[in-house]
């Protein structure tokens, strides 16, 4: 069975064009996820297409998102990301990207409130499974209702929205997947990729197999994901946040945590099956004992958790290739934001195990997509796609 739009929906071409009334400015598009909220928002190049009796409070929004890089002590706009002179639904403005913690989501309605966003806007189009949570509390604390649509329809239509309009190379695969030098981008040709697997790493994982814009299925998951990661670290380390975590994982040793083949068989490893020494065989297997507990750091036990996250990904997605067929997986979510560690070892691990057959691509706005699909719902009348 295919997911796409629903039929009630109505759609949305690569362009961004579609027949339905636009809705007013301010236009935003928000993707709640379980760890983190992905907020993206179009800045029209004039306010002139503004009704005049919303200009000041448009223009007072808008002063304040573009003012700032920070929003608060968790919100964070990502400005490398922004994409300028994006012709969306009929109109040329600029993309920015915006991100902050769900569990901080009281903060950012009451900046909300305060910014007087609902005297100009009555909806907003969301996707992820925050959309259901905080959608009373949307309604009740801001007068603001949630046009929810489905997660994997605003995910795919985000990722060939923004490979086709992006004026920079938005795919790309990783050439040097082995050293510690900075990672070598090879800009990927999108163009006509199906069918392709999307690996989204966000709280959890779903792997999604994509034959059409239309035509995708979610194939398999799995609970293992960035939250796990995170939780695991803020458990075993102490650290606080995911950005804490990555930090102290760069600076580790997993192989103080980790058992590898060539402690099982020495350092020849298991060539009868092509498992080099180097090769993890246990995740964790060194802890069992207390001279290898005592020696092993924080920064030695964040890298064996993300490593552990990291092979467990790979093999997920090398498998679910292999069985559709597959040469071309797509791993995209906020887990590989600033985390080459992982994107380079997943790059190398689908490498060598395919034997060269099959890639591992990457995104440049990762995580945003989701966002972005709801963002394209501003072409719509309020239709919703549940209720």
């Amino acid at each position: 069975m295919s997911i796409s739009n629903d039929s009630n929906q109505p759609a949305v071409n690569l362009n961004g064009h579609e027949s339905s009334k636009l809705h007013p400015f301010p236009w935003f598009g928000i993707d709640i996820g379980g760890t983190l909220v992905k907020l993206v928002y179009f800045e029209p190049l004039s306010i002139d297409c503004c009704e005049s009796s919303q200009r000041d409070v448009l223009s007072s929004i808008h002063k304040y998102l573009m003012s700032n890089s920070a929003y608060g002590n968790t919100g964070v706009k990502d400005s490398h990301l922004e994409i300028k002179n994006l012709n969306l639904l009929g109109y040329g403005g600029n993309l920015h990207f915006i991100r902050f913690p769900t569990d901080q989501m009281d903060k950012f309605l009451n900046l909300v409130k305060e910014k007087q966003f609902s005297s100009v806007i009555d909806v907003v189009h969301a996707t992820g499974g925050g959309a259901y949570k905080f959608e009373s509390l949307f309604s009740s604390k801001l007068q603001i209702q949630l046009n929810k649509l489905d997660e994997l329809a605003c995910l795919i239509r985000g990722i060939h929205f923004i490979d086709q309009n992006c004026v920079f190379n938005e795919c790309f695969s990783i050439t040097n997947t082995q050293g510690s030098e900075p990672i070598q981008k090879e800009p990927y040709d999108f163009r006509n990729p199906y069918p392709y697997l999307v690996v989204n790493v966000g709280s959890g994982v779903s792997i999604i197999l994509v034959n059409s814009p239309t035509d995708f299925r979610r194939v398999s998951g799995t609970s293992l994901g960035g939250g796990t990661f995170l939780g695991l670290c803020c458990l075993l380390t102490g650290c606080e946040t995911f950005d804490e975590a990555m930090a102290l994982a760069a600076k580790g040793d997993s192989t103080k945590v980790d058992k590898l083949v060539s402690d099982i068989y020495g350092q020849a490893g298991y060539d009868k099956f092509g498992l080099s020494g180097s090769v993890v065989a246990s995740s964790f297997g060194k802890m069992g004992s207390k001279l290898h507990r005592e020696n092993a750091t924080k920064e030695d036990l964040a890298r064996a958790t993300l490593v552990t996250i990291t092979n467990n990904l790979g093999g997920l997605a090398m498998n679910w290739a292999v069985r559709e067929k597959v040469e071309r997986v797509i791993f995209v979510g906020n887990f590989l934001r600033d985390n080459l560690i992982s994107m380079r070892s997943l790059a190398y691990a689908m490498e060598f195990w395919s034997q060269g057959v099959r890639k591992a691509l990457f995104l440049e706005h990762e995580g945003y997509f989701g966002a972005i699909g709801a963002l394209l719902g501003n072409g719509s009348e309020l239709s919703k796609t549940s209720t």
